[in-house]
């Protein structure tokens, strides 16, 4: 992880940004369960949803990352907080990921989470699975074929989880 590292909440004045870290992801299509023709607009409009928080890692001025975080689900699973993760291309294999996990995991704490559950985790991202798996998340849940990804065809989807204090 670059010494420098710093993570702050994402400002509007950020969107440029954000899309530059949102879009070849999303285009490429192999790990998240967008449309890769999603428009900025739209792309901006699910990671910014107002019922959560987004963050963006950077050092020196240049955007590395972001992540968001939000409840899982309403009413009785609302303790339970899901997040999503963007890394840079040239910055992937720096502790970058792993750094705003962890960062992630504290404003989880701090706004009252008890878990954090990714949800659809596509099996072939063996980057995000290391990261998840070696900083104690658990699958919980196999979803077989249910991700169309670009080269491999359909696989498997993962649910992964994590209590963040006691049970959850």
């Amino acid at each position: 992880m670059p010494p420098d590292l710093t993570i702050r909440s994402a400002m509007p004045a950020d969107d440029d940004a954000l899309w530059a870290l949102l879009e070849p992801v999303f285009r490429a299509g192999d790990t998240y369960a967008i449309d890769p023709v999603i428009g900025r607009a739209a792309a901006l409009a699910y990671w910014r949803r107002p019922d959560g928080a987004v963050f963006l890692a950077e050092t020196g001025g240049a955007a590395l990352g972001t992540f968001y975080i939000r409840a899982n689900a309403g009413g009785g699973g609302a303790h339970v907080a899901n997040a999503g993760f963007v890394t840079a291309p040239a910055a992937r294999g720096r502790g970058i990921a792993r750094a705003m996990l962890r960062h992630a995991e504290a404003e989880a704490r701090r706004r009252g989470f008890r878990a954090m559950q990714f949800n659809f985790v596509v099996e072939t991202n063996a980057a995000a699975l290391h990261i998840w798996r070696s900083e104690g998340y658990v699958e919980v849940g196999r979803l077989p074929g249910v991700f169309h990804h670009p080269r491999e065809g359909h696989v498997d989807a993962l649910v992964m989880f994590k209590p963040l204090e006691g049970p959850a």
